[in-house]
């Protein structure tokens, strides 16, 4: 790390979603402690540029090769190094110059850089659950073997790793997720057949971006993060569950071999799990709303309803077999939500897309990395031709 100043420098992958400017935010809160020294994004080059000109980072990425001028022009006065395309995000991954990625590039496009910013021994903030969906065994394995840590950043899976603090001797008997149950808790599918995008993408609870809304009003986002999970804190498929908790207090419980559970609690903000991963192992002092029990009146607890809400059952079925499976449905899943946000498909129908492309992609028990990319192609083309995208 750099130890002359002890400043955390930080590269943000996937810098202008939800995770990647309260990120920012945090780093800004905290100049003495972090600097941002890589920022990427996929499209959006103007709050790219933004970023670049407040932070004067050393590294900026933009995905999309088309825009490259347009950033490199904005830039020009500055000693800002500019690249573009995806092969450019797997090559900074790779560079000296940071100390921590904040992996936060949505789906599976975040994978490959991950993999790079880990063989290259770089800390890891989790905030892309994807990545471990589709090839958690391969990621665990390099982590360990190339001694980098991981931290999550999703607020469940911060949850856990916050209460595994201290308990390193300690076995766990089980872990429960909390899900607020979206927008539609209580809904059935005679209701769920009318819903527009407008509505899914109206969460309760969290300020998120669109794809993971609608991964949470489907409950998908729930299932990958099961999965996910289970790769994390190298659990069995049977010691993850979920319950359905309106409120979002408690953001996720660990239950110990003497009975004993703990959780985690606080406001829905993800700034604060974002900042516990940059800071860990210090936590950080900060002005952001404290949870007071006082107004806290009641928090509910209840089963998911799993005949109404499919995708978590999907997503337990492919938690359970494993292989390529959960590569297959987090791609069917991609192309699905691509669809509906693009009112080209029903809510319910992005249910019946994954479910078809999870039964015809064939089973491969243990995949190699180069298995699960083709998986990931496959599926990705089968979903689209069943949508007719």
């Amino acid at each position: 790390m750099n130890t002359e100043q002890s400043i955390k420098r930080i590269a943000i992958f996937g810098s202008t979603g939800s995770i990647g400017t309260q990120a920012l935010e945090v780093i800004a809160a905290n100049p003495d402690k972090f600097s941002a020294e890589i920022l990427t994004a996929h499209h959006n080059d103007e709050l790219l540029v933004q970023q670049a000109l407040l932070f004067n980072p050393n590294v900026v990425v933009i995905g999309d090769e088309k825009k490259y001028n347009q950033v490199k022009t904005a830039l020009g006065s500055t000693d800002i190094k500019v690249f573009a395309g995806e092969k450019a995000l797997e090559e900074v991954a790779s560079m000296d110059c940071y100390d921590m990625m904040l992996a936060a590039i949505v789906g599976y496009a975040g994978l490959k850089p991950t993999l790079k910013a880990i063989e290259n021994g770089k800390a890891i903030g989790l905030a892309n659950k994807e990545t471990l969906v589709v090839a958690g065994d391969i990621i665990m394995r390099k982590a360990v073997e190339h001694r980098v840590p991981i931290i999550p950043i999703d607020s469940e899976h911060s949850a856990i790793f916050q209460c595994l603090v201290g308990e390193t001797r300690n076995r766990i008997e089980k872990i429960i997720l909390t899900a607020s149950g979206g927008p539609f808790i209580g809904r059935k599918p005679n209701y769920l057949v009318n819903v527009k995008r407008e509505h899914a993408l109206q969460h309760p609870n969290w300020t998120m971006g669109a794809k993971i809304t609608i991964d949470s009003a489907t409950l998908m986002n729930k299932g990958l993060e099961m999965i996910e999970a289970k790769w994390l804190f190298n659990l069995k498929p049977e010691q993850v569950q979920v319950v359905i908790h309106p409120q979002s207090i408690i953001h996720s419980m660990v239950q110990f071999e003497d009975g004993s559970i703990k959780a985690q609690m606080g406001l829905p903000d993800m700034k604060l799990p974002i900042q516990y991963a940059l800071g860990f192992p210090k936590r950080i002092k900060n002005d952001f709303p404290r949870l007071d029990f006082k107004k806290v009146s009641t928090l509910n607890f209840e089963e998911p309803d799993v005949k109404t809400f499919r995708n978590l059952a999907l997503a337990q079925e492919a938690l359970n077999k494993g292989g390529n499976l959960p590569c297959i449905m987090n791609a069917a899943n991609e192309i699905a939500v691509y669809a509906f946000l693009r009112n080209r498909i029903n809510f319910l129908d992005m249910t019946d897309a994954i479910e078809k492309t999870m039964q015809n992609i064939p089973f491969i028990a243990s995949p190699t990395l180069e298995e699960y990319f083709e998986s990931d192609g496959e599926a990705r083309n089968f979903a689209a031709d069943i949508i007719k995208l």
